[in-house]
């Protein structure tokens, strides 16, 4: 029988970010601002989407659920940094950062599958203009949204219940500002080795499929658009996929470097600085770099706001 300082903790302490009061004090505002942002402007854009029916196409559909899989996927995680900067007890229940770990999870992972679908998206509306319709019609687009999240809460499941399975006998502070895995694969005092093998593989299929999805559709696309006569045409095709391929290599840049890398580059400090940008940059810019900017989105929210 194990002792008591080999089993899970019942609570974990997160170290976050800072612990000199300035800099706490500047991390709370810029969190604090980059949250409402992410919030105001994801929410605007699914309000948008929903009123009005010319808004309502494929295109705007996976768009809608990326703003609701990032409202969540920040409001997961921001909070608790809010939180957790300004106060003296940094801890967390073992309950609270299994759920924190599970929809951090499972929320990243059907960006990941989303963004590889809004790729397929912009093929078919590029390279089978005629066939658009036909081909991303309303069940063919339900079924990838539908599939997307329950798959990837699935796997999600398999991994939170694999960590905290571990004993944690060598520490209870984790040098992070959430619950990630890495950070608790470096407290456990069991080998996790095939705990890490399993997290390379469901990223290897996850991230990796859905950015080679995502990196074919484009080849498509971009030769596609090549062969426009109209210089104005190739602009707007260009401007439509830039958009996308931005916040496709920011968010697949940081997911992979945190999950795919081996464990001798490992840093605490750099693995901060790289979540920063998938959980709480990356869903702030989203609606700006896609939608905000888009004629039609902004024309609708002049009429129905004005």
């Amino acid at each position: 029988m194990e002792n008591s300082t080999q089993t899970i903790k019942t609570r974990f302490i997160l170290l976050g970010l800072a612990n000199i009061p300035l800099l706490q004090a500047i991390c709370f505002s810029v969190f604090l601002v980059m949250y409402v942002i992410t919030l105001s402007g994801n929410l605007l854009l699914i309000i948008v989407v929903r009123i009005n029916t010319k808004l309502q196409t494929p295109m705007y559909f996976f768009l809608s659920n990326l703003s609701l899989i990032d409202i969540c996927f920040s409001s997961t995680i921001v909070p608790k940094i809010l939180i957790n900067t300004l106060s003296q007890d940094r801890s967390i229940s073992l309950l609270g950062c299994a759920a924190q770990m599970y929809f951090h999870l499972a929320l990243g992972a059907t960006e990941c599958v989303i963004l590889a679908v809004m790729a397929y998206d912009r093929y078919a509306a590029i390279c089978k203009p005629l066939h658009y319709n036909l081909i991303m019609n309303r069940r063919l687009c339900w079924s990838l949204a539908a599939g997307s999240w329950t798959v990837c809460f699935m796997n999600s499941a398999i991994h939170v219940v694999l960590t905290f399975q571990l004993p944690y006998c060598r520490s209870h502070h984790i040098t992070h500002f959430f619950c990630e895995m890495p950070p608790f694969f470096r407290i456990s005092c069991r080998d996790t080795q095939m705990n890490e093998i399993a997290m390379y593989i469901s990223a290897g299929i996850i991230a990796m499929c859905s950015f080679c999805l995502t990196l074919i559709s484009y080849v498509h696309v971009i030769s596609t658009i090549l062969k426009i006569r109209s210089s104005q045409g190739r602009h707007k095709a260009f401007s439509t996929c830039a958009s996308h391929l931005t916040v496709v290599a920011l968010y697949y840049g940081t997911i992979m470097f945190m999950y795919l890398r081996p464990r001798s580059i490992y840093s605490p400090e750099i693995d901060k600085t790289v979540s920063i940008i998938y959980t709480a940059v990356t869903p702030m810019l989203n609606p700006i770099i896609y939608s905000i900017r888009n004629k039609d989105v902004k024309g609708s929210i002049r009429r129905n706001f004005s």
